[in-house]
């Protein structure tokens, strides 16, 4: 009894072991999944593959004394089947082991893939430092050659000072020899023309005219080359401290970069230490999963191993030597274990022979997989070899890959510097928009006082056309020059239109980047939000399943409890267990040709990435095309600005030749003042209309200087809201320095400026003296022009009424001065609002440009994700649809920008056209504003303090924009935490998936058993239709036999009925004989007759009724006797 016991306890030790077989071959196929992640880690660490190699020789050599282990093993399985319950105490420890292992491992990898993002990101930081530090060098080297270009110009513009100089002294030399020449021809001339000085006075009131226009222009001309002359000064300075600020920050990025190189030789120092800890943990994660394979070969070939084989199995995980040590003495346990069950067996042969039958059955079959398995063995073989060389020729793949990637990097690095260049572009023409808005400003108020001006001048037009008549021939040799200056205003008027259309797609540019600010902001704050609300939700699904893993465990339990009732009634069924066991085997090459259509979808997926990455070139190469494009548009509009600059030049040769014009015209004024003896009379008159002008003179200079205590008190409200800033920036003036300094070489240079305009005042106080001298001198001669009073009585009135007008074009001038002003501080603060908006535009394009290079970072994190997690293919597939609708999307922007640039440009060429034609009218207005230069000057050094104020503001952006680089630092230095405990949770999962698998395989096991069972009842049902229908084909014939019997008995009844209808016939017959007999009868005996038998002998009526009665009831009783006998018959046949 003992023995069928231990018989028993050894059937249910087998049986364990097939289950525990299973879950082996589960743990197998997993650690065939994580051999093969580790094989495609091999390519980066090839320091390890001669290890490697080392090891498979010293694996197989083990691998041989296993199996000669094995076929002494294989004999003595027989005896050593009672000694399985301590194979699972070991097996239980392993698992144990095994577990925390692996934990360990998933630890080491988390902390690798830390330390590898770290990296990367500490990486990507250096890389955009450095490209931070080469756009800022590129930058610098602009604003040098800049400035060399405007020292060039600035030098230009003093020559060209210089050269008008040295012309006005011509022109005064000249001058003087005219004076001299006039007074000779005064005689000459009075002689001459007595008898036409109406002529002479009226070509000389054109002429005086023409010639004050023609000095109002060569003013406006001066004035504006002394306000270009200013600009380019500012430039200067402003480009200066630009560089000043620049080299602050280059020093600032050079002290980050040394920090940052630390950080990162500390980096690598901790992911050389990690590469070296995840070196050991993998040669011991190898190690394990080759001892676990050997493990399971063992447990395949033999149904089991002994204790003394787990005990070398642990042995074996600290050191493979001891191994041989420890097989040795489990041979000497399993030898003197073998001795006592022989002995059991011995006794236990008798009963136990059947069992050792079906025992040799199973070793027969362990026999045959142990075969399959060696081929199996010898396969791996061939495969370790096959990946031997793929991984040579993976490793050449690598160094061009390598190659690749330096090529692309480069690639990357020209991109950017583009990108820089380009940003330095679109920072320049947003100055010269901000420019020409201003400019488009101004024109828009001088038109309006144009308009007023305009009525004024249609009176004066219509005096001016009875003079047209007398300067037709004066005009008909400028026409050919106002020809070809019309043919150069039109060419300017394009260029401005094509200016006013790159100004309009700036606009829209910067209005696109606007929008899309706004929506990467909104972007982020709901991506937060999903990413908070997707946490919760992930917390939630994981306790759900951690609630159903316990309740799985639970009923896994109560089945362990019913299967351990049910393997008693199991033990007859070991043979089918064999064949599921085939099964499965054949379920797991599906599972491994599974694996290989994965394992192609994933390269399918990789050449799609691939595909991706020449996209990302091609629109690499095709911004690259625009910024070429952009280039040739920039050179164009320099040409443009040459152009103008060669068109102003030409207007000023032409302002100096009517200079010189100008001043032979003063001298025929000279000559006929001269002529002119009879104005002494008119001299009182004259003198009274001297003292009014100068009395109105002084009124406007009254008028001037309460102007100027307006700006002295503009000046003082300014210098209190500089006092206010200078208190806010004392902690910000070691950066204010720089611009001090620029400020004070800017002073200088606007000294130096004012010294020259000194220079030039003193010489027209000497001119003015001069002029002074020649007037005592003309008085001297009005005395002789008495005789002449009478003619120009007429002259002088008309003179008295030139003089109202003018009075009335100064009160005007006083009223349009005023609304200047007003319209000035309008601009002003147009200006203030410009220059926000553009500061808050270069905080949206730098913050976009931080946002793509946050999302190119995130798209290469992206993509190594994907290797990494194969299992979350799903998910995987929708971010990449959605990168490619942010692919899309920007693209659309892209274009979007397009159009707005073009429209811009439209916009600037419409402003062109503008500004050409506001040209025209300013040189008529520009006469008007000689009174007005020193309020211009007091504005220019409103401007100034201005431009300091917007400087300052510059450098209060930068550092905001480094603060808001640092918040956005920790926003992902944040979002690096939340990824690493998403990672965790990742890992969890996994978990709990692979619980999930197995139970998956279980469930499997339990179908594949109810679809036998199913079989089973299948084959059962086909029997009971197989006999129902040879009993309903028997049911059939009784049916046929019945429907035969009852034709007979039809057939009977018929002819039954036929009979009666006879006798009816032979009665009806026989009862007319007998009444014919009856009456031939009763005649004869009608007398005394009497039968003998009065019982007996009847009347033929009564007989023949009575016999038919008879008859019929016989024949009745028949039938009723012959019915029950049929059924009867029936009901047997049925029966049978």
């Amino acid at each position: 009894m003992r023995e069928r016991e231990e018989l028993k306890q050894a059937k249910e030790q087998s049986e364990l072991l097939l289950s525990r077989i299973h879950e082996l071959e589960e743990e197998n196929n997993q650690l065939n999944k994580e051999k093969n992640e580790v094989i495609t880690k091999c390519q980066v660490e090839q320091e390890n593959v001669q290890a490697s190699e080392q090891r498979c020789t010293q694996l197989e050599k083990a691998r041989r004394e296993l199996e000669r282990q094995l076929s002494g093993l294989s004999e003595r399985l027989e005896e050593e089947e009672a000694c399985s319950a301590t194979l699972v105490l070991h097996r239980d420890r392993l698992e144990a082991e095994c577990g925390s292992l692996r934990r360990d491992l998933d630890d080491l990898e988390s902390a690798l893939t830390t330390a590898e993002r770290d990296k990367q990101l500490s990486d990507g930081e250096v890389k955009k430092l450095t490209e931070q530090l080469l756009q800022r060098d590129e930058a610098v080297q602009k604003l040098q050659r800049e400035k060399e270009h405007l020292v060039e110009l600035s030098q230009q513009a003093i020559e060209d000072l210089q050269m008008e100089e040295d012309k006005v002294n011509l022109l005064t030399k000249e001058k003087t020899k005219l004076q001299l020449q006039a007074e000779d021809l005064e005689f000459q001339l009075e002689r001459l023309q007595r008898g036409e000085p109406e002529k002479a006075r009226r070509k000389l009131d054109a002429d005086s005219r023409s010639t004050k226009d023609s000095l109002g222009e060569v003013e406006k001309m001066r004035s504006g080359l002394e306000d270009l002359i200013k600009r380019k000064d500012l430039e200067i300075s402003s480009a200066s401290t630009k560089l000043e600020a620049e080299e602050a920050l280059n020093m600032d990025l050079q002290r980050r970069s040394k920090e940052l190189q630390a950080r990162i030789e500390e980096l690598e120092e901790e992911l050389e230490a990690e590469r070296a800890m995840r070196a050991k943990v993998e040669k011991q994660r190898a190690d394990l999963t080759r001892e676990l394979d050997e493990l399971t070969d063992r447990l395949e070939e033999a149904g089991g191993v002994t204790a003394s084989q787990m005990e070398a199995n642990k042995k074996r995980e600290a050191e493979l030597q001891r191994l041989r040590r420890e097989l040795d003495e489990s041979s000497l346990q399993s030898e003197a274990l073998a001795a006592s069950l022989r002995k059991r067996h011995g006794e236990a042969v008798a009963e136990l022979s059947e069992q050792c039958e079906a025992l040799q059955r199973t070793r027969a079959k362990l026999e045959k997989d142990k075969q399959n398995l060696r081929m199996e063995v010898d396969d791996l073989a061939a495969s370790v070899d096959s990946l031997q060389k793929a991984k040579m020729s993976s490793d050449g793949q690598v160094k061009k890959l390598e190659e690749q990637l330096s090529e692309a990097n480069k690639r990357g690095d020209e991109l950017q510097r583009t990108l820089s260049e380009l940003s330095v572009a679109k920072n320049r023409l947003s100055a010269d928009n901000v420019d020409v808005s201003r400019q488009v400003e101004e024109a828009e108020s001088r038109a309006s006082q144009l308009t007023r001006c305009k009525s004024l001048l249609q009176s004066q037009l219509e005096e001016l056309k009875k003079q047209l008549d007398e300067e037709v021939k004066s005009k008909q040799a400028v026409g050919g020059s106002l020809s070809s200056a019309r043919q150069e205003c039109e060419v300017l008027r394009e260029q401005l239109e094509e200016e006013q259309e790159s100004k309009q797609e700036m606009q829209r540019l910067v209005s696109k980047l606007n929008g899309e600010l706004t929506h990467w902001r909104t972007k982020h704050e709901a991506d937060a939000i999903q990413h908070a609300d997707e946490l919760e939700e992930t917390k939630k699904k994981l306790a759900a399943r951690l609630q159903e893993a316990e309740e799985v465990v639970e009923a896994t339990q109560a089945k362990c409890s019913s299967l351990e009732k049910t393997k008693q009634r199991l033990q007859g069924e070991v043979e089918e267990l064999c064949m599921d066991l085939e099964k499965a085997s054949s379920c797991g090459q599906a599972l491994d040709k599974k694996q290989r259509v994965l394992e192609k979808q994933l390269g399918d997926w990789k050449q799609k990435c691939e595909e991706l990455v020449a996209e990302v070139e091609g629109c690499q190469k095709e911004s690259r095309q625009h910024a070429a494009e952009l280039f040739k548009v920039k050179t164009a509009h320099e040409e443009c600005l040459e152009q103008l600059e060669a068109v102003r030049r030409e207007n000023k040769a032409f302002q100096v030749d009517c200079t010189e014009e100008i001043a032979d015209l003063t001298d025929q004024l000279s000559d006929g003042g001269k002529s002119v003896h009879e104005l002494q009379k008119s001299k009182k008159k004259i003198e009274m209309e001297k003292e009014e002008l100068q009395a109105s003179l002084e009124e406007l200079e009254a008028a001037l200087e309460a102007e100027e205590t307006k700006v002295l008190r503009l000046q003082l409200e300014l210098s209190q809201a500089k006092g206010d800033l200078e208190r806010r920036l004392q902690e910000k003036e070691e950066e204010a320095e720089a611009a001090r300094k620029s400020h004070q070489r800017a002073l200088e240079s606007l000294q130096a400026s004012l010294d020259v305009e000194v220079k030039g005042r003193t010489e027209a106080l000497k001119l003015r003296k001069k002029l002074e001298a020649d007037i005592n001198e003309l008085e001297v001669q009005l005395d002789l022009l008495t005789k002449s009073n009478a003619e120009l009585n007429k002259n002088s009135k008309k003179m008295q009424q030139q003089i109202k007008e003018l009075q009335a074009q100064l009160e005007e001038e006083v009223r349009s001065h005023e609304e200047q002003r007003e319209e000035q501080a309008a601009l002003e603060r147009r200006c203030a609002l410009l220059v926000s908006e553009g500061e808050e535009t270069r905080a949206a394009l730098e913050s976009a440009d931080r946002a793509r290079k946050v999302l190119e970072t995130e798209l290469q994190e992206a993509n190594e994700k994907h290797s990494d997690l194969s299992g979350q293919f799903q998910s995987a597939l929708t971010g990449r649809r959605k990168l490619e609708v942010d692919l899309q999307a920007l693209q659309q922007e892209h274009e979007e920008l397009q159009t707005e640039m073009r429209g811009c440009a439209d916009k600037v060429k419409k402003a062109g056209c503008e500004l050409a034609r506001v040209g025209e009218e300013l040189r008529l207005e520009q006469e008007h504003t000689l009174h007005l230069e020193r309020v211009k000057k007091s504005l220019e050094g409103q401007l100034k303090d201005m431009s300091g104020r917007l400087d300052e503001a510059e450098q209060m952006a930068l550092k905001g924009g480094k603060k808001i680089i640092q918040k956005l630092e920790g926003k992902v230095k944040e979002l690096e935490l939340e990824l690493d405990s998403e990672q965790k949770r990742h890992a969890e999962t996994v978990k709990t998936l692979r619980k999930n698998e197995r139970r998956l395989k279980e469930l499997l096991f339990q179908s594949e058993e109810d679809q036998k069972n199913q079989q089973r009842m299948q084959e059962l049902v086909e029997r009971l239709q197989n006999k129902m229908k040879a009993y309903k084909r028997q049911v059939e014939e009784a049916e046929e036999q019945a429907n035969m019997n009852l034709a007979k008995y039809r057939k009977t009844v018929h002819e039954l009925d036929d009979a009666e209808e006879r006798a009816d016939i032979a009665e009806s017959a026989l009862t007319k004989i007998r009444t014919k007999n009856r009456g031939s009868f009763g005649k004869g005996y009608s007398s005394g007759y009497s039968t003998p038998y009065p019982g007996l002998v009847r009347s033929p009526s009564s007989v023949g009724s009575e016999g038919r009665g008879e008859k019929i009831l016989n024949d009745d009783e028949s039938v009723s006797s012959l019915i029950p006998a049929y059924l009867n018959s029936l009901k047997k046949l049925m029966i049978d």
